[in-house]
């Protein structure tokens, strides 16, 4: 079985490649980077997802993980929201795929975080029910996971202050963030596991949002 995968190279999409290779998959990773990992079921392309003439032919696909994304760049919704729309559109709609999955955002659904942040995740959710609907003729699945805090190197800038840290853990009631290889169960579970649920977001932020809901960030 083939999975694609966006933004591989780092954070939760390295977690998410290492999971699918543990578990036997032929991974097919797209990045900017170069990968860290050499294994022979693994084969990385490095491409710019935001424009759809640099993606590889890869015939096949089963499922897609839809995960490259920037925080805070110059244009987000370029490289969040049109980057997946690509990937999706060239690689989703034929005879092989089983399901799609993407990574959305806790900000899709609270709208707090950067604006054009929040709108490439909002559109993201949008365009996944879309997806959904079209998908259905090929008896394949679509959903997307929206997280809150997750222990990642670009989540350093407050995970390594001390006071916007204890302020983070104030307003979240489970007193964690999930780190990258809980976030690769949700992803094995709802690509692989799941055949019932599709067309939903799925909200994994350790209560923050329904319980107690507050962004926290430096000042710039």
């Amino acid at each position: 079985m083939k999975v694609l995968i966006s933004g591989s190279s780092r954070g939760i999409g390295l977690a998410v490649t290492k999971r699918f290779l543990d578990e036997g998959f032929e991974v097919y990773g797209l990045d900017i980077k170069e990968s860290p990992i050499n294994n022979p079921s693994y084969h990385h392309y490095i491409c710019d997802i935001s424009s759809k003439n640099n993606l590889p032919d890869i015939e096949g696909i089963n499922y897609i993980f839809n995960n490259a994304g920037l925080q805070k760049s110059s244009d987000d919704i370029k490289n969040n929201l049109k980057g997946n729309i690509n990937v999706t559109e060239k690689y989703a709609f034929q005879k092989d795929i089983k399901s799609v999955l993407f990574n959305a955002s806790a900000s899709s659904i609270s709208g707090d975080e950067f604006y054009e942040y929040v709108a490439s995740k909002a559109g993201i959710v949008g365009y996944m029910r879309n997806t959904a609907m079209r998908l259905v003729p090929y008896q394949a699945t679509c959903n997307a996971i929206s997280l809150g805090g997750v222990n990642t190197s670009s989540n350093e800038v407050v995970m390594k202050d001390e006071k916007l840290w204890k302020k983070i853990m104030e307003v979240t009631p489970l007193k964690k963030w999930m780190d990258e290889e809980e976030v690769a169960d949700w992803v094995y579970f709802l690509l692989i596991k799941n055949h019932s649920m599709s067309g939903e977001n799925l909200l994994i932020d350790n209560g923050e949002y329904r319980l107690n809901s507050k962004f926290v960030w430096p000042n710039d």
